[in-house]
C-alpha cells in the first residue's frame, strides 16, 4: 500500500460534489451489507461520504466508518483479499478515528465463534453466539437473531454518546454478541437474555452493535458525534 496523494490537491468526484481526501469520510465496503444507508444518514446530516473497497483512499481519508452485516468468515475473507484488514490497522495505529457498526463491531475483536473465525484484533475479547436456552426478563425463550428496539444502558462517559440519554433505544439485528476482554472497553451494555456489550471503545475506535444509521434522532446524534469527534477520549 502507497499514499502517494497530494492531499490538498487530490479530490474524488462524487454526483454531488468533489470531496477533499483530507475532510473525506470513507464507508469501507467490503461485500458485507448494504452501504447505503449509513451514507444517505451522513447526507442527511450535511457529512460527505465515500463508500469504498480502495484501502489507499481509507488510508488517506479524515475518518473511517466500518459497518457490515453477515457472517464473520466471508467478511474477514473478503477483508484480507481487498487489504482492508491491512488499512484498518494502519488507520488505528495512526490515531484516525474509526466507527465500527454491527459486523464491524465484532470484527474489531480478536476471534469469533461464526465461523471459528480469527478477527482483526484492535480489541481483546471474543465474540459469541446467543444461546437458544436464554430466557428474557419474563422466563421466555428468546429469539435468535437479536432483531429489533432496545435499550443501551451507559457505562460511562465519551463524546459518541454526547447529549444521549442512557437507556435510549437503538436498532439492533444480530446473532453474535462483543465480549471484550477488559470491562474498561465498555461504553454501554444492552440486556437480551443476557447483558451484553453493546457499545465498545479503544482510543480512537468506537464501535457499536446496533445500527445508529436506522435508529432515528439517537442514532443520528451518534453519527454527528463521530463526524466531529478527533479521536480522543476526552475530546
Amino acid at each position: 500500500m502507497t499514499e502517494n496523494w497530494n492531499v490538498g490537491i487530490f479530490c474524488i468526484l462524487t454526483s454531488v460534489s468533489c470531496i477533499p481526501l483530507k475532510h473525506m469520510i470513507a464507508i469501507i465496503d467490503y461485500d458485507a451489507g448494504n452501504l447505503t444507508s449509513v451514507k444517505r444518514a451522513l447526507s442527511h446530516l450535511g457529512r460527505e461520504s465515500v463508500i469504498t473497497h480502495d484501502p489507499a483512499l481509507v488510508l488517506a481519508s479524515e475518518r473511517v466508518i466500518f459497518p457490515g452485516v453477515g457472517a464473520a468468515g466471508r467478511a474477514m475473507l473478503d477483508l484480507k483479499r481487498l487489504g482492508m484488514d491491512q488499512a484498518l490497522v494502519a488507520s488505528y495505529e495512526r490515531g484516525k478515528p474509526i466507527l465500527g457498526i454491527c459486523l464491524g463491531t465484532q470484527i474489531v475483536l480478536e476471534r469469533s465463534e461464526e465461523n471459528d473465525t480469527t478477527c482483526i484484533g484492535l480489541i481483546k475479547g471474543r465474540v459469541r453466539r446467543f444461546h437458544d436456552t436464554l430466557r428474557d426478563e419474563n422466563g421466555r425463550p428468546i429469539k435468535v437473531p437479536h432483531m429489533g428496539w432496545n435499550s443501551v444502558k451507559l457505562k460511562r462517559k465519551h463524546v459518541l454518546f454526547r447529549g444521549v440519554e442512557s437507556h435510549s433505544e437503538f436498532y439492533f439485528v444480530h446473532s453474535y454478541y462483543p465480549c471484550p476482554e477488559d470491562p474498561e472497553n465498555v461504553l454501554g451494555e444492552t440486556l437480551y437474555g443476557v447483558s451484553f456489550a453493546s457499545a465498545l471503545f479503544s482510543a480512537n475506535l468506537v464501535s457499536v452493535q446496533f445500527h445508529p444509521e436506522k435508529s432515528g434522532n439517537p442514532g443520528l446524534k451518534i453519527l454527528s458525534n463521530f463526524c466531529s469527534w478527533e479521536g480522543r477520549e476526552d475530546a
